[in-house]
């Protein structure tokens, strides 16, 4: 008996709701690890969310000596991840939501880029490490900006800054970057009150932007009701998108705005991002991908 016929009893048994049969496939560390009360309860719950199993089609081995199986249940598509020992016992069991390996890989943009706003604005986070970038402990948003307006104190609102009209950057137009389409937009968040957080949905108000080259413009927290354009639409570079807004997973008014590789921000990889022509403190910079601290505008 092989891996591929352990693989298959799984399924036989699981597909029966036999799951003292697939504890019998344990060794005996394993039955330790896991008892069957234990186990029975996982197989169970599992059953209860996925349904059974339909296909079942090894793809690669992971983490050394698990056999991974893409394996389609009646209710969504999960990694099967089976380690044997020597006498074909399951010695590790593992199920995790199944992703594809074929996903693009894009390094940086090729597109030519503008900044997706007009006016002055500041880096808040921008960069390649944890000190400059808070987002890059996230895969898709690992070269994200955040954006804000400051004054000459450095400062991102007018007076108190408990409201969302004394921000500078609120209610700014934020445009596209260059020409494409728009593939995602959602709309009717509620702004949030400034230094509270809506981990709800946490992009807000969203616009996602796919270019000529197949890079996903990802721009997030725009104001309540105010994004113009809707899905399926041909925009043109410096049409207006929407306003700056503050919706969303956000403390204050500002844009959230990255580049990935796929439109799914689940599944996606971050793109390092750089403009074409940019103004940093004052200095004209050509492919520029602008960091922490930095206020850029546009050079054109």
């Amino acid at each position: 008996m092989s891996d591929k016929n352990i693989s298959g009893k799984f399924e036989e048994f699981f597909n029966l709701s036999d799951y003292n049969g697939i504890f019998e496939l344990f060794s005996d560390d394993m039955k330790n690890a896991l008892p069957k009360e234990q186990a029975n309860q996982f197989f169970v719950g599992l059953k209860t969310q996925a349904g059974k199993i339909n296909t079942r089609d090894f793809t690669k081995y992971v983490r050394g000596s698990f056999a991974s199986y893409k394996t389609t249940f009646e209710n969504g598509v999960f990694a099967v991840n089976i380690s044997t020992d020597n006498q074909l016992k399951i010695i590790g069991l593992y199920i995790e939501p199944f992703k594809e390996d074929n996903l693009p890989k894009i390094e940086r943009n090729s597109t030519k880029l503008i900044l997706p706003f007009k006016d002055k604005w500041s880096v808040t986070w921008g960069g390649d490490t944890a000190e400059l970038n808070y987002h890059v402990e996230s895969k898709a948003q690992k070269n994200a900006f955040d954006f804000v307006i400051t004054d000459k104190n450095g400062k991102s609102y007018k007076t108190d800054g408990n409201t969302n009209e004394d921000y500078y950057a609120f209610g700014k137009e934020l445009i596209a970057p260059c020409d494409g389409e728009i593939v995602l937009v959602v709309d009717g968040v509620d702004d949030n009150v400034p230094g509270e957080l809506n981990p709800i949905y946490v992009p807000g108000n969203t616009v996602i932007l796919k270019t000529a080259n197949n890079e996903y413009l990802f721009f997030a927290h725009f104001k309540q009701n105010s994004i113009k354009v809707k899905k399926g639409q041909k925009i043109k570079q410096g049409e207006t998108l929407g306003l700056c807004g503050n919706s969303g997973n956000s403390s204050e008014p500002h844009l959230h705005f990255h580049i990935q590789n796929v439109k799914d921000m689940n599944v996606a990889t971050g793109v390092k991002c750089y403009f074409d022509q940019i103004m940093i403190d004052g200095k004209m910079k050509m492919d520029y991908s602008p960091i922490k601290g930095e206020k850029i505008q546009s050079g054109k």
